[in-house]
Order: structure tokens, then C-alpha cells, then sequence
């Protein structure tokens, strides 16, 4: 049977040789709107890897429309640039799409050298806290002008087709949404006035680059807006946009950035939006491609095979494997390293104004840096103590590097906290990829031994040239009198399923692993998917009943923290999202609040200046982790070159370790 991802597709006159996309995402990458060698070496990479057609941007259409890190197309000097990107597309054997956009009242006035940045009205923003300035019906037209001259400037750069993006709380939605569309002119009032800018953007794009040009647009499924466009406006749009301004087809992506749904993180199913595209595609009769959570190539195949779309969007997932496609075209898809969706090195990046990076690909962003590892002419014994992310990542540089290679793990298994991180409801993407590096090690010319308690006297006896350590963190125990009772457990062991809790706990330390075991011991009881599908479709109860039994967990759960805030150690894309969560699912917690004794009947803290009894069946320290490195200073001791990378060296997020281990192997 032929395989439906690897059949070639027209959009227009452009045929493509499958059915995997590339979107559009930020890099921060671009130097003052200029295409960089790390933003040509990134997306050489992808083609390389066989991806079908791949689309950078998003790029700016004038010098309102977005920030320096972005890629311009708003003048001619940059053409030169976007020429070279696109050549390196080619060449390396996919199709090169350009994204286009106007970033409107998501823009910030630290980027347009204090002014106010522009929308259809003054509604304050909430992703930016700024308000914008209302668009004048002149400056409204010279954008539409813009953005089909952004177009022509990329046709003639080479680009074999370009991407209007009119969702995601960017301009061109803005204007469609009665929430920021606040207009009385021929803009604004009615859906057919909100639908004029858009239109009228895609008509001046198709004048610029003629009719036999591919054109696509990147649409809202659902805003996820509360009072804003909502699916059904969403289908009249694209059919609008696909009779009125003979758009060639549509990527259908979901939310706006201000959306209280989440999108893009591990809770979040796997194509679970992808339903959006379905509904897109039966309302159009052009091509449809479908994004979001799209980690898995049997679903991709499965949504393909079964008219939810014609083309899957992988955006993350070769951020995390370049070489997704030709793993799967060459039946090696257990090669394959799967995204997490965590955000880190992505998202969080992007509110950082950093380069992206990855925790499961250290090369990815780092191309150039690193490019093709040459082989040394002095190979080593280089042994690897530690089996988690930053080991192996340790091994996997030192091996490419030419190096003899062996890794002890004194587990049966690798992935290290992986293990932990990938156990909560939810989060089970991380286990996946603990299993991805583990084949990919096991697979290459590392030597591993499980079982291995590392000693000095064992690795005196192994001879090694050089040592890394990376034996991670332990939990730590705080001197909180009674933590010794049969009922305190640590995190760790909670998660792990090596302890039972009571019913009413309470959960001390407000960090990451406080917050996921909270949520996870709060969900406890509650429907899952399969049970509330059948419950639904066979109308067992009435939808808000079900509604509250996939919510309403049998367990009460408190959260305390020292701090004035929880979840000070995770990600800004990843923590409203564990905040929200927490809410939903009952816990209830309490900052600037100390644990002072835990007794039988549960904790006493310090709330405030106010001694309280908070009772507990079962207490769960989640108090935060600690180097443990001892080996390394028996090392140093013994005069045995080494190094401490990861979480044995400074506590620190999975991507931390992951990069760290990375360059310590490949710099032996």
C-alpha cells in the first residue's frame, strides 16, 4: 500500500513531492530584517531532510508590520537575502513558501522606536499590555498595497509560493473580530465589513503575483475567543477568501496568542484540533493542511487517509528531527526523536528574544556552530557516567567526534528524570522521548552498561582519557520536623507509583515538580477520554455532569510555597497553562506560606505571620532537587580528567542538560 504522506500534491501550478509542511514559526534569527547564515543553515537542514515544501517567516511587509528578528520583505535591499533562503530550500530538494504578515496590536512599541503600534481600534492588548493606535482608512489601503508588493518581492527571490497569515490575533484577525474591531466605516460593524480587509489584502496579493502563483493562507480554525469569530465565521471567511480572492489553499491552525485554551503543550492530544481542517476542507475545494499536535506519522497518515486534510503542518517536530521525513519514506521511523512539546527552547525562546533551540535536538538553531562534526585524529576512552539526556546527548558528541565511547547507567533504563517528567496525565511525551534516545544510543557506537553503580575503583580500573559525570540531582529533604513519619512522601516516589497517598494531601513546594504532582494526584478518579466518549455518545449524562466528572477528582489537594509564586522554574508558554490547570482541577494553594512540623493530623505552617493547621492524610515534599556530584571530587582527587555536566553540575531545566552535554562531548 502506498504511503499517503509520501504522494506528491499541486497547490496551483506547484506540484509537491508529499504531503509534509513546514510552518511558518519564529526563530529570532534574522540580523535587522536580514536573512542570516544560521536561518539559511536551519531550513537547509529540513530540506535536506526531506520535507515536501517548507515555509519561512513570518516576513514583515512593512516596518510596522513586525521586529528586527524577523525576516524582512518590506524593502528591495532585502531580496538579495530572501533569494539565498530560498535557493538553499530548493536546491536541498523542497519547495520554498514564504509567510507574510502584519503583526498589528501584537507588536510592541520597544520595537518601533516608541510608537504605538496599529489596529483596526485602540483595544488594549493583553498579550502586550499596550493599546493601539486606530489604522486611518489611508494607512489601511497603503498595507493592502504592501503586502501585495511584499509578494512580488518574494516571487522574484525565487520563492515558489507565499503564505498570507490572516489568524493568530495578528492584523488581518483583528480586523475580522468584533473584540478588536471596533470600526463604524465599510471596515468594521458587520462580518461582510470585518471580512473586507482580509479579502482585499489576498485580491492585491493574487494582482501582484498572477494568476498560476500559489497563494496560501494560514487561517484561524477557532480563535478561542470569547465573543470573537468562532468556527462557523471562520468557514464563511475561507470561503471568501477562496471565491473572492482565488486562494489556492489554507493551513488551518487554532487560537489566538491571548486564548485561555492551550494549543501547543503535552496535555493537549495529539491532532486534537485537527477537526478545524476538516471543516475547513469541507467548506473549500481547494488543498487544506492541518496543524497543531501533530507529533505522530500513523495519525498524519490516518487524517490524510480519511479527508481531514491533504497536507500535515510539522512544525516542532523537525525543530526536534530534520530528518522526520526521510526516516519514515526509508522505514526507520523508531530513529526518529519526537518533540515534547515543553516550549523551552521554542516558545519560551521567543519571549526571550533568543534564537530557538531544542531540548531534544541539541543542533537544532546551532547549524552553523556546530555544522558537519569532523572526526578527530586523536581518539580517546571517553566514559559517560549517567544515563539521563545530558549523558547521552554526552555519549552520542563524543561518539560522533570519533571518540570510544561507554556509558554506565546504574538504572535498568535511560532517560533519566525523563522517566519522572513523563509520568503526570498529560505529559507522556516526555517518556517517549526517553525511549527515542535510547534506541538512537543503543543504535550507535556507545558501548552501555546497565546496572552500573559507578565507583573510583571501577573507573580507575576502566583506564578512561576522560570522564564525564553526569549523575544528575536528587530530591532534597528540608529539616521540616516530623518529615520522617510514614505518611511524607517525596515527589518523586509519588509519581513514580512506588507510594500511595490518602485522600486529603498537602503538597510542599510550589515548583515545577509541586505543581505537576499537585495537578496529577487532583486528577486522580477523574473520566478519561475513552470513558468519556462512550459516556457521551451513548448520552449516559447530560454534558456538564460529564464535564465535572473529568474534573472533579477524588482526591483534596493543597499546595504550599515559600515564595510569593508558584512555578517560578517553568516556562512562561507552559506555565499559565499548569496555573489554569491547577484551578480547574481544585488545588488549592497558598504562597508566602512556610511548613513548620508535620504531625499525624497533617502540616502546621507559618501563613503569613498565622500559625494554621492544614490537615493531611498524606504529605508529598516536592521541596526542589540537588547536584549530586560526589564522584566528581574523588575524581579530581585522583587527578582523572573529567567534567560535570547537567544537573550534577547546577539544577537546571531538561534542555539545560541536554545542551550541556552536547558540547562537552563534542568538545573532547
Amino acid at each position: 500500500m502506498k504511503d499517503p504522506l509520501f504522494q506528491p500534491i499541486k497547490i496551483n501550478s506547484m506540484e509537491i513531492k508529499n504531503r509534509i509542511y513546514l510552518p511558518a514559526m519564529h526563530l529570532n534569527m534574522a540580523n535587522n530584517f536580514f536573512v542570516t547564515e544560521n536561518i539559511k543553515a536551519f531550513y537547509r537542514e529540513r530540506a535536506k531532510g526531506g520535507t515536501g515544501m517548507i515555509c519561512v517567516g513570518y516576513a514583515t511587509i512593512d516596518d510596522k508590520s513586525g521586529t528586527p528578528l524577523n525576516i524582512g520583505a518590506h524593502k528591495d535591499e532585502f531580496i538579495p537575502g530572501l533569494k539565498e533562503l530560498a535557493q538553499e530550500i530548493k536546491e536541498n530538494g523542497a519547495r520554498a513558501c514564504i509567510q507574510l504578515n502584519h503583526s498589528g496590536r501584537y507588536n510592541h512599541s520597544f520595537f518601533l522606536n516608541g510608537e504605538q503600534p496599529v489596529g483596526p481600534s485602540p483595544v488594549p492588548c493583553r498579550l502586550t499590555k499596550e493599546t493601539p493606535r486606530e489604522l486611518t482608512k489611508e494607512e489601511i489601503k497603503e498595507i493592502i498595497k504592501n503586502f501585495g508588493k511584499a509578494a512580488k518581492r518574494c516571487k522574484d527571490a525565487g520563492f515558489d509560493a507565499v503564505e498570507i497569515l490572516a489568524g493568530t490575533g495578528y492584523l488581518i484577525s483583528a480586523f475580522l473580530s468584533p473584540i478588536t474591531n471596533k470600526r463604524e466605516d465599510e471596515y468594521g460593524g458587520s462580518l461582510e465589513n470585518r471580512m473586507r480587509f482580509g479579502i482585499e489584502v489576498l485580491r492585491s496579493v493574487r494582482e501582484s503575483v498572477g494568476s498560476d502563483y500559489p497563494v496560501l493562507v494560514r487561517i484561524n480554525g477557532n480563535d478561542l475567543m470569547e465573543g470573537g469569530i468562532g468556527r462557523e465565521n471562520m468557514k464563511l471567511f475561507a470561503k471568501k477568501l477562496e471565491q473572492e480572492a482565488r486562494v489556492d489553499a489554507f493551513c488551518v491552525n487554532v487560537g489566538w496568542h491571548e486564548a485561555r485554551v492551550p494549543q501547543l503543550t503535552p496535555s493537549v492530544p495529539r491532532a486534537g484540533f485537527a477537526y478545524l481542517a476538516r471543516e475547513i476542507k469541507e467548506t473549500v475545494s481547494v488543498p487544506v493542511i492541518a496543524s497543531h499536535r501533530i507529533h505522530d506519522l500513523d495519525i498524519a497518515r490516518e487524517l490524510i487517509i480519511d479527508h481531514m486534510c491533504d497536507m500535515v503542518a510539522l512544525a516542532r517536530p523537525l525543530i526536534a528531527d530534520p530528518y522526520l521525513p526521510n526516516k519514515a519514506k526509508q522505514g526507520r521511523e523508531d530513529e526518529i526523536i519526537h518533540c515534547v512539546s515543553c516550549g523551552q527552547g521554542c516558545f519560551d525562546h521567543v519571549f526571550q528574544l533568543k534564537p530557538i533551540e531544542c531540548l531534544a535536538n541539541p543542533m537544532a538553531g546551532h547549524e552553523v556552530e556546530y555544522g558537519d562534526i569532523e572526526k578527530t585524529k586523536q581518539p580517546k576512552k571517553v566514559l559517560v557516567i549517567g544515563g539521563g539526556p545530558g549523558g547521552i546527548w554526552a555519549a552520542l558528541g563524543a561518539s560522533m567526534k570519533g571518540h570510544k565511547v561507554k556509558l554506565w547507567e546504574k538504572s535498568d533504563r535511560l532517560g533519566g528524570q525523563l522517566n519522572i517528567a513523563g509520568l503526570p496525565r498529560g505529559r507522556e511525551e516526555f517518556l517517549i522521548l526517553a525511549e527515542n534516545l535510547e534506541n538512537i544510543l543503543l543504535d550507535s557506537d556507545v558501548e552501555v552498561e546497565f546496572g552500573k553503580q559507578a565507583t573510583l575503583e571501577d573507573i580507575k580500573r576502566e583506564d578512561p582519557d576522560f570522564v564525564i559525570v553526569a549523575t544528575g540531582a536528587k530530591p532534597i529533604t528540608p529539616p521540616i520536623e516530623g518529615i520522617d513519619q510514614p505518611h511524607v512522601h517525596q515527589a518523586w516516589d509519588v509519581l513514580e507509583g512506588k507510594v500511595y497517598v490518602g485522600k486529603k494531601v498537602v503538597v510542599i513546594g510550589g515548583g515545577a515538580v509541586g505543581v505537576e504532582t499537585a495537578i496529577d494526584l487532583a486528577e486522580r478518579g477523574t473520566l478519561d477520554g475513552e470513558d468519556l466518549k462512550f459516556l457521551l455518545i451513548n448520552q449516559v449524562e447530560d454534558p456538564e455532569h460529564l464535564r465535572e466528572l473529568c474534573i472533579k477528582g477524588t482526591k483534596d489537594v493543597t499546595l504550599i510555597e515559600m515564595l510569593d509564586s508558584i512555578g517560578k522554574d517553568i516556562g512562561k508558554s507552559t506555565r499559565w497553562t499548569m496555573m489554569r490547570d491547577m484551578k480547574i482541577f481544585g488545588v488549592k494553594y497558598y504562597t508566602k506560606t512556610k511548613a513548620l512540623k508535620i504531625t499525624k493530623d497533617g502540616v502546621y505552617v507559618d501563613m503569613k505571620g498565622e500559625e494554621k493547621l492544614l490537615p493531611a492524610d498524606s504529605v508529598v515534599i516536592a521541596a526542589g532537587s540537588v547536584s549530586e556530584n560526589s564522584l566528581a571530587k574523588e575524581l579530581e582527587d585522583a587527578n582523572i580528567p573529567h567534567k560535570v555536566i547537567g544537573d550534577a553540575n547546577k539544577v537546571a531545566l531538561a534542555i539545560n542538560a541536554t545542551h550541556d552535554g552536547f558540547r562537552a562531548g563534542i568538545s573532547i
